[in-house]
């Protein structure tokens, strides 16, 4: 499990009106967050934070999650992620950040560089790694949501590339901002399989997906639209 939470723990913005998947506006306002409490079956398991900013032409998404499981006072799983994404233009330019998993660090950095991006990382076995990817490649935070034709995204966690299918499960009603709302739901399927729901301003807004005989759904706290 502490292998594969962050894929499916990990921030997106798309055009729900049409049938298609899209992406976000590239130039989201900032000062807006998205925060999720995280569960595990029916107990608390930590919380989800995407928050925006910008610095000139540039937006920030700021990354932080924290899901700890225990008997009383005693840890007996604990994930860390915190990242920075840098958009300008639509485009990822940058991408920073550190996971830890129960004592395991795992920092991954991404740059734009050329005509691709570089990803650097420590793989889940130890190995340091440095891949060139597409200059396209969409991370694995979620947060800017995933169009149908994409067979591969950058893994946050550690800087390569991920093999994936994503599928439009069209739109229903969710769980979210202390009552229900209408989300379209999407399917991405590479390490594990990952629903992911999006609101009709492109927000994300809800996330569950199965890893060893457990649940885990996300509940989103506030709509970012009315920050």
């Amino acid at each position: 499990m502490k292998n594969t939470v962050f894929l499916a723990a990990t921030l997106a913005i798309a055009v729900l009106a049409t049938p298609a998947i899209a992406s976000i506006p590239a130039d989201p306002r900032g000062g807006e967050t998205i925060r999720f409490d995280v569960y595990r079956g029916d107990s608390e398991f930590g919380t989800h934070e995407v928050r925006f900013s910008r610095e000139g032409d540039d937006l920030l998404a700021e990354i932080s999650v924290r899901l700890r499981a225990g008997i009383g006072p005693v840890t007996v799983f604990r994930y860390e992620h915190d990242s920075v994404e840098v958009w300008r233009d639509g485009e990822l330019v940058s991408l920073e950040g550190e996971t830890l998993k129960d004592g395991e660090r795992f920092p991954v950095e991404a740059a734009l560089n050329g005509s691709g991006i570089v990803g650097e990382g420590v793989l889940p076995e130890g190995e340091t790694h440095t891949e060139e990817l597409p200059r396209d490649i969409i991370p694995s935070s979620h947060w800017r949501g995933y169009e149908e034709t994409l067979s591969e995204i950058l893994n946050t966690e550690h800087g390569d590339s991920m093999d994936v299918r994503i599928t439009d499960m069209g739109m229903e009603e969710i769980e979210a901002d202390g009552g229900t709302i209408q989300a379209r739901r999407i399917r991405l399927e590479g390490t594990l399989t990952v629903d992911l729901w999006y609101d009709e301003n492109g927000y994300w807004a809800g996330c569950a997906f199965e890893a060893r005989d457990q649940s885990i759904r996300y509940v989103r706290q506030a709509n970012p639209a009315s920050a």
